[in-house]
């Protein structure tokens, strides 16, 4: 009697990234430089959707050079600042370059232990149930649109919109916009608008921000970044007083006044600077009005939080973004009271070995950068702890 053959075994599960971004395309190739399978699941119907939405003129403030994602510099043809379409251009060519596996069209809606507790499972459109070894969570840190709830927002008749839905300043020439939110995508977008040509703009400031050249004689503000990332919080707060005097221009008498809180303490707080694409220039020369906040809709009017009653033809929210991780991973125990992952990069929580998380801090060295950093780290700690993963 012959002994039966012994069946092949079963191809190891992959490890399921979910978001076609940078973050998640990074993620993909360290991955597959490790030996380990990767798979990505995107929402959209292509990789980098989430960078055609922003608005047009948008380019990166961080440098082409330190913005590379592994295994594929940027064209020294892009320039130093790259723009949107390239950013773009350079994700689609990133994963045809590395021949990365991506499914697009594929929404997660839900991730949880699987059964025997040795893997995850993955529920998605089209009710997919698909089990990884591991799952990397890279949806993006500009994931949903917020506005916030400001009581007579919801019968206000007049035009209300978010950033998101912002692309450029054709449709408001001629017209008295107001923009709502002074981070880089309000400066930004304040000034797109003067230079299209808004007849007024104001721009509604609740917490003044820390303003820093974009680069100076050469030298980036992302160098410097990169060069105080790892210092104490307080050093650098003092240090970034000084030198904010000696580069930036006093704008209180245009009533953006200077902070009362040190830079790096509102960087480690989740905010970071605006880099200067002409905000400064335009608030001098009364191109751009700094109004007080937004409390309320009224009558058809904006409320102030100083009393003023403003009657724009269009209002700009560019209030944030929610990272809508609450029905993803909620239920893991694995965010913190702001609805962020209690640990990112190669670290897991202890209650869900397997979970990673890639992009959703907002650091002052750049995005990308750290993004580039992250996807190598997480790729070894998966190699590490997943073997029956690699190919």
């Amino acid at each position: 009697m012959t002994d039966s053959p012994t069946p092949p075994a079963s191809p190891p599960a992959p490890v399921y990234v979910i978001g076609g971004g940078p973050g998640g395309l990074a993620v993909a190739y360290a991955l597959r430089a490790q030996g380990v399978r990767a798979v990505v699941l995107e929402r959209a119907d292509r990789v980098g959707a989430s960078w055609l939405r922003h608005y047009d003129r948008l380019h990166l403030h961080t440098t082409r050079r330190l913005s590379s994602l592994p295994g594929l510099p940027m064209p020294r043809s892009f320039g130093r600042w790259v723009s949107r379409d390239d950013v773009v251009r350079y994700l689609d060519k990133y994963a045809e370059h590395h021949e990365l596996e991506v499914v697009t069209g594929v929404e997660v809606s839900r991730v949880e232990r699987t059964a025997d507790g040795t893997g995850w499972l993955l529920h998605a459109t089209g009710g997919r149930e698909l089990t990884g070894s591991a799952v990397v969570v890279a949806t993006g840190h500009n994931h949903t649109p917020r506005i916030p709830d400001w009581p007579g927002r919801d019968t206000y008749s007049g035009e209300l919109l978010h950033a998101a839905d912002y692309r450029n300043s054709a449709p408001y020439a001629g017209r008295d916009v107001l923009v709502v939110g002074v981070g880089n995508t309000g400066a930004e977008i304040a000034v797109d608008l003067v230079e299209g040509g808004a007849s007024r703009v104001r721009l509604s400031v609740r917490t003044a921000p820390h303003i820093v050249r974009r680069s100076t004689a050469g030298w980036a503000a992302q160098f410097t970044g990169i060069v105080v990332r790892r210092l104490p919080v307080r050093l650098v707060d003092r240090l970034a007083g000084p030198m904010a005097k000696l580069s930036v221009p006093d704008l209180s008498t245009h009533g953006l006044s200077r902070p009362d809180t040190g830079l790096y303490s509102r960087v480690n707080d989740g905010s970071i600077p605006v880099q200067d694409v002409g905000l400064i220039d335009a608030v001098r020369k009364g191109r751009v009005e700094i109004v007080a906040a937004v409390e309320s809709f009224e009558d058809g009017k904006v409320v102030l939080a100083d009393g003023e009653r403003l009657g724009p033809d269009a209002v700009i929210a560019a209030t944030g973004y929610l990272r809508g991780l609450d029905t993803l991973v909620g239920h893991l125990d694995v965010l913190d009271a702001r609805g962020r992952p209690v640990v990112h990069g190669p670290h897991t929580p202890k209650n869900a070995p397997g979970l990673y998380f890639t992009g959703y801090t907002n650091p002052i060295s750049g995005m990308l950068r750290e993004l580039a950093i992250d996807a190598v780290r997480i790729a070894k700690a998966v190699a590490r702890q997943q073997p029956a993963a690699r190919k």
